[in-house]
């Protein structure tokens, strides 16, 4: 199998902590060399030694700056003018000629070129890419190599026509899909002849990294964290208000919520209005080991969001044995199966939220079965190993050809 490119935003960073570990596992199966379009989310001295380690065997495409960028595109002109120009004619048509897609476009070219420039260096022939579609696509046509895409969803799916789904589909050798969901969204955008290239494969964690934590039956507060960025989309203030109801009804309970973002100065004012400052604790950013000791003290865990992908947070709650709450969206319902790995309402229904969490207030059993469900579910469908295993075997099949599959559509789903 030859050296395959690994293309991602950002890496390491802390909102891909499942794609770093999804990387790591198929370094051994594969020759992986990985490039990130932005540097790390953090200073080197406090990413984690896994991370330290992803962070000094990447190519960085932005820290090239605007000499770099110049560099790469003249380089690219030179040995392949016809593909270069091509390209560049191709994403000003992609455009629409609309002024602020356009200068994105003309960026991912210059971004394209760094990266087929890199990927020529070390003989790369595979570029496989999570959130850089785009400049995957035109590094495809600059150079000539093949390419594939993780989807992850669902922003990329808000604007299908406008993101290209169905150009970026069509130019890939394979689409991985991280749900059956995201594979839905990308059958409805694409040509239906190339519905057979995408294949669903789940991301994972590892349980032997994700243990089991202590079981608290009996405490003087339920201890409810909250993992994600502090944004509109993740949906705190309508676990701030679940919050706000229960305190109403006399529950005695502590919410963490871990993460920072645009919506912190706003939550935390909610929280002062209505007096839960001995209920709610904000933790900003939280490293690894820190939020490893929220999760063993945790009795809930609570996600709120209004859109999704798979959260990678509900998988290592589940793997810890915390029984989850969670809305009904995209992805989700594929790894919690309600009132079984545990409970999912509707999305923004403030009152059926707070229900949910009582339920498990008030009923320890419950939360036992469900956390013990919870972590049976993961070993059984979101293992990392085995779903990194699984992917590895699409990438190998998929590039040499070995596993194109000729099947009707009904097998690629259920």
């Amino acid at each position: 199998m030859p050296p395959i490119a690994v293309l991602i935003a950002q890496h390491p960073a802390i909102n891909h902590a499942v794609i770093l570990r999804e990387v790591r596992y198929l370094r051994t199966r594969f020759d992986i060399y990985t490039a990130s379009v932005r540097a790390p989310d953090r200073p080197a001295e406090k990413l984690a030694p896994e991370e330290k380690e992803e962070a000094e065997r990447t190519f960085y495409v932005n820290p090239q700056g605007f000499g770099g960028a110049m560099s790469a595109l003249l380089a690219s002109l030179i040995t392949r003018p016809a593909g270069t120009l091509g390209t560049a004619l191709y994403a000003i048509r992609l455009s629409r000629f609309q002024p602020k897609q356009l200068a994105k476009n003309l960026i991912y070219v210059m971004q394209a070129s760094i990266v087929g420039q890199w990927m020529r260096r070390n003989r790369l022939q595979h570029l496989h890419t999570h959130y850089s579609s785009t400049v995957a696509l035109f590094a495809q046509r600059m150079f000539g190599i093949s390419i594939s895409i993780s989807f992850h969803g669902p922003d990329e799916f808000t604007d299908p026509v406008g993101f290209w789904i169905r150009e970026k589909v069509a130019a890939c050798t394979f689409v991985r899909a991280i749900s059956h969901y995201a594979r839905s969204q990308l059958m409805k955008s694409a040509n239906t002849a190339d519905w057979d290239k995408i294949e669903v494969a789940y991301m994972g964690v590892d349980p032997q990294t994700f243990l089991p934590r202590p079981l608290r039956l009996s405490v003087s507060a339920v201890e409810i964290i909250c993992v994600g960025r502090l944004a509109p989309v993740k949906a705190q203030h309508v676990l701030l208000a679940a919050i706000d109801l229960l305190v109403a009804r006399k529950k005695r309970v502590l919410l963490h919520l871990v993460g920072d973002g645009p919506d912190r100065a706003v939550l935390e004012r909610y929280a002062a209005e209505h007096g839960l400052e001995n209920h709610v604790v904000f933790h900003g950013f939280t490293p690894q080991d820190k939020l490893d000791s929220l999760y063993r003290k945790a009795d809930i865990f609570a996600l709120p969001s209004f859109a999704e992908g798979v959260p990678g947070v509900l998988m290592e709650a589940m793997a810890m044995e915390i029984p989850c709450v969670a809305t009904w969206i995209t992805g989700i319902p594929e790894l919690i199966r309600n009132g079984i790995d545990g409970l999912l309402v509707a999305p923004s229904d403030v009152q059926s939220f707070a229900d949910a969490i009582e339920r498990l207030i008030d009923d320890p059993e419950l939360r036992i079965r469900l956390g013990t469900a919870g972590r049976k579910r993961v070993l059984d469908k979101f293992d990392l190993r085995k779903n990194s295993a699984i992917l590895a075997d699409v990438i190998q099949g998929r590039i040499d050809g070995s596993a194109i599959p000729k099947r009707p559509l009904r097998s690629g789903l259920g």
